[in-house]
């Protein structure tokens, strides 16, 4: 359903079971997916990608222009998994030359005011309280959850399952499963409420919990905790997946438990 008092460009791909409500501007080059519904005073500019059921709320604002001193007026894309929402006054930027689009994951809950600068690539479940902020470059996993007013720097990464939370600066790497807290980042412990709520069992998370004591709580340096977590520990798809995560770290990852 198209309302008159919207504008909706005539060259924008739009499925006949999306409904659009007054006040909405959607430009050219947009698709939108089946079973969508767009609020009043939505902006949709060039480039966005729009899944199927999905809802934005009025004053969001999808694949606006890039933030960035270096973008050249490129085509690029902001790509919105099925069933994701996004809620009031939200601002998502499409992308660079660097990566080209910027990307948000099925099933996502984007609370109102967030914003998602050019380039972050979000995977699917992730949940962003009110106000919470991407700078561009940005890499989230599934299930990442940030509470309200959390500040992501440029370049980041933020493993599976990962926890941040709220009012929190995030200028290091976050590993997966994990919860981080305190002024400087800190590791806080395991996100272990979220695992069992996503099927992990017992012995899961424990191992998770024993991989980053030693990490985290023994006062090892990462050269040395890694060490001692492939000598010692069971092979297991998490630990590899945490280890690979701390040794392609471009930013480093956050403090540990203790401060030096």
């Amino acid at each position: 359903m198209n309302q008159p008092l919207s504008y909706v460009h005539p060259d924008a791909k739009i499925a006949k079971t999306v409904v659009i409500e007054p006040f909405t501007t959607i430009d050219k080059n947009v698709v939108v997916g089946e079973g969508t519904w767009i609020g009043s005073n939505v902006t949709i500019l060039e480039g966005a990608r729009i899944g199927k059921n999905c809802s934005v709320y009025p004053g969001a604002v999808i694949s606006g222009v890039p933030q960035d001193l270096k973008f050249n007026g490129e085509v690029t894309t902001v790509e919105i998994g099925d069933n994701t929402v996004i809620r009031e006054c939200v601002t998502i930027n499409r992308g660079t030359n660097d990566r080209n689009k910027t990307v948000v994951g099925k099933n996502c809950l984007i609370m109102a005011y967030s914003h998602i600068a050019h380039d972050c690539l979000l995977g699917d479940y992730c949940i962003f309280s009110n106000n919470s902020t991407l700078a561009g470059h940005v890499t989230l996993g599934d299930h990442v959850t940030l509470a309200g007013m959390v500040a992501v720097h440029q370049f980041c990464r933020i493993g599976r399952h990962s926890f941040i939370a709220g009012g929190s600066l995030v200028r290091k790497d976050i590993p997966p499963y994990v919860k981080a807290a305190r002024e400087p980042l800190s590791f806080v412990g395991i996100n272990s409420v979220g695992l069992r709520r996503r099927g992990f069992d017992t012995n899961t998370i424990k191992s998770i919990q024993n991989i980053y004591r030693i990490l985290f709580q023994k006062k090892h340096n990462n050269t040395q905790a890694i060490s001692i977590i492939e000598a010692e520990l069971e092979a297991t798809k998490e630990r590899d997946e945490i280890l690979s995560f701390i040794q392609n770290s471009q930013r480093g990852i956050m403090k540990g438990y203790f401060q030096n």
